[in-house]
């Protein structure tokens, strides 16, 4: 049951964290003095996107897939904390700082995608649940 949309979720969550390495933000975390931060964003990013894909293939087990996407979403909010902290680091919000902003805001959606996918999973398994209570 791969088309489920947990999966289209789960994979737009992943593409989501692909396409911040393709955003000033990321740049502006390797630039950084402090190397740690940018390596900070980029591997709890990359971690983020290998669990959410390994989270895709346990369909059949609903409740590891359960586990595997909390796991996702605890490194994704590490992530987003990096990102906030970069942004932060620049200056805040402010009228030339859009562009670093978006990365910021895609990280955000990823995080929502997986926090929806986990709604739908969990939906999925009291389905099968009640089923089984009605045999």
């Amino acid at each position: 049951m791969i088309q489920r949309i947990q999966t289209i979720l789960l994979s737009l969550s992943a593409l989501l964290n692909g396409g911040v390495y393709f955003t000033p933000i990321y740049e502006r975390a390797m630039e950084d003095p402090q190397l740690w931060i940018g390596i900070g964003l980029a591997s709890a990013t990359l971690i983020a996107i290998l669990l959410t894909l390994y989270g895709i293939f346990l369909y059949a087990d609903r409740n590891k897939q359960i586990v595997w996407v909390k796991r996702a979403s605890f490194i994704q909010i590490v992530a987003l904390g990096f990102a906030i902290g970069v942004l932060f680091s620049l200056g805040g919000i402010g009228t030339y700082l859009w562009d670093e902003a978006l990365g910021t805001g895609l990280l955000g959606m990823a995080l929502l995608s997986q926090v929806f996918a986990l709604r739908g999973i969990k939906k999925d398994e009291e389905l099968v649940k009640s089923m089984d209570r009605i045999r």
